[in-house]
């Protein structure tokens, strides 16, 4: 249950992050016990690439300490929703980081904020979500797809959010979410978001609040964005967050002479007793020849506060 609060040491139920490497982390639920295929209980004992983890002896070790395998050792980490999204189990497509925090900030998530959220998949924004809006606030989330749902609730249980968050099946295309003057965002993740639209209308709060759609393919933006003038949000803009590593590098430039602009000539010798030129050296910070590519398009839009006058 180490989500819904920080803790110093693992209790038993905590589920917790083991990290090997970038490319070797796992989250593991603390318990002595568990089911095989079979449905027989045997001793929870955790198998990795270097050695085996007695799952059990965790219980009371600190996070951030090293834990022993049996062939080697990894790092004990608190779990977080950045953690569980790279650990998760993908049922559907999901939501990264990158993402995921400029949707918090654009819907402007806070402590006490009702937020609707279709369709929940496996997880992955939800608990970001959470982390965002707790203690005080709540997550109404939905999908169309019963196991799913089922998969996801027992994760909320077993993490401890269960009193920040309702699930529930439901085709908010058609159905829509059985909510009305109540959420002070809506985010949308469907096929077809522009069919929700007018339900997020009736969810949301007639104060006012936010709507975001997630869509992979720029027709589908373009569909949303005719159906939010339609209904009257503002303020309508579409993003694409890409995220872009730079590089600390060191490198060598031909020295120029500031007078002729050409390149000047040094004594040095190389190897071989030839003159050779010499430039000057620098560190520099250079973006990386290689990027990760287009996820989907955010598109943001804001519900005006409705007054109780008609004019």
């Amino acid at each position: 249950m180490s989500f819904a609060k920080t803790k110093h040491a693992v209790e038993e139920g905590d589920t917790v992050i083991i990290y090997v490497n970038p490319q070797a982390m796992y989250a593991i639920q603390v318990k002595p016990l568990i089911a095989t295929k079979k449905g027989d209980m045997v001793e929870n004992i955790f198998q990795t690439a270097y050695g085996a983890l007695k799952v059990q002896e965790l219980v009371g070790k600190k996070f951030g300490h090293k834990v022993q395998f049996s062939r080697g050792w990894g790092y004990l980490l608190h779990p977080t929703p950045e953690l569980w999204t790279l650990n998760l189990l993908h049922r559907t497509q999901i939501l990264y980081t990158p993402d995921i925090s400029l949707i918090v900030m654009q819907l402007d998530l806070k402590a006490g904020s009702i937020v609707v959220e279709s369709g929940t998949g496996s997880g992955s924004l939800s608990h970001a979500i959470i982390r965002a809006i707790a203690p005080t606030g709540h997550l109404h989330t939905f999908d169309f797809h019963q196991q799913r749902v089922e998969i996801v609730t027992k994760e909320f249980i077993d993490h401890g959010l269960e009193t920040f968050v309702t699930a529930k099946q439901r085709d908010a295309c058609k159905d829509g979410f059985d909510l009305e003057d109540t959420a002070d965002a809506v985010f949308l993740d469907l096929p077809n978001p522009w069919l929700a639209i007018s339900h997020a209308v009736k969810a949301l709060k007639n104060s006012g609040g936010r709507i975001c759609t997630f869509s992979p393919c720029i027709e589908q933006t373009q569909k949303t964005c005719e159906a939010l003038v339609a209904k009257g949000f503002k303020c309508i803009e579409t993003m694409e967050c890409l995220q872009r590593e730079f590089q600390v590098k060191n490198i060598t430039l031909p020295d120029v002479d500031d007078y002729n602009f050409s390149f000047s000539q040094t004594t040095d010798k190389d190897s071989e007793g030839n003159g050779k030129k010499e430039g000057r050296k620098f560190r520099a910070l250079l973006p990386a020849l290689q990027m990760a590519g287009h996820t989907g398009y955010l598109t943001f839009a804001t519900w005006p506060r409705q007054s109780s006058v008609q004019i």
